[in-house]
């Protein structure tokens, strides 16, 4: 059988990753080698506010376009409605339409034009 043998520290590789190698490039460890760097903690979440306003700021937009589309569509459908209950008012309402409709109600057509009913001032 095979012994045990024990393993020094020497002979351990490093990975070699993404995020290793942005951290050798970087220099990030050069930043926080005394201590995290809290003078740079307003301009981070001044950054970081504005992010989120950014973010939000163009949720919203998205939303009010979202929005605005939906009106202009239901707008089309209500005018074309709109049009279409027109023509048939105007259709319906047609002086031989409404005398056949009212035949039933044994009413008929005036033969005599109207005539205007003129009052004097002392009359009313």
């Amino acid at each position: 059988m095979a012994e045990n043998a024990i393993r020094t520290g020497t002979q351990k590789e490093e990975k070699k990753n993404l995020f290793s190698l942005i951290g050798k490039v970087g220099g990030v460890d050069r930043l926080f080698e005394e201590g995290v760097p809290v003078h740079y903690l307003p301009y981070v979440l001044y950054v970081v506010g504005l992010l989120i306003f950014y973010i939000g700021n163009s949720h919203n937009a998205e939303r009010t376009i979202r929005k605005i589309d939906k009106l202009k569509a239901e707008v089309n459908d209500l005018r074309a409605d709109y049009t279409t209950l027109k023509a048939a008012h105007m259709v319906e309402s047609k002086q031989s339409k409404i005398a056949e409709k009212v035949q039933g109600l044994q009413l008929e057509e005036s033969v005599q034009p109207p005539f205007k009913i003129v009052l004097k001032k002392s009359e009313y």
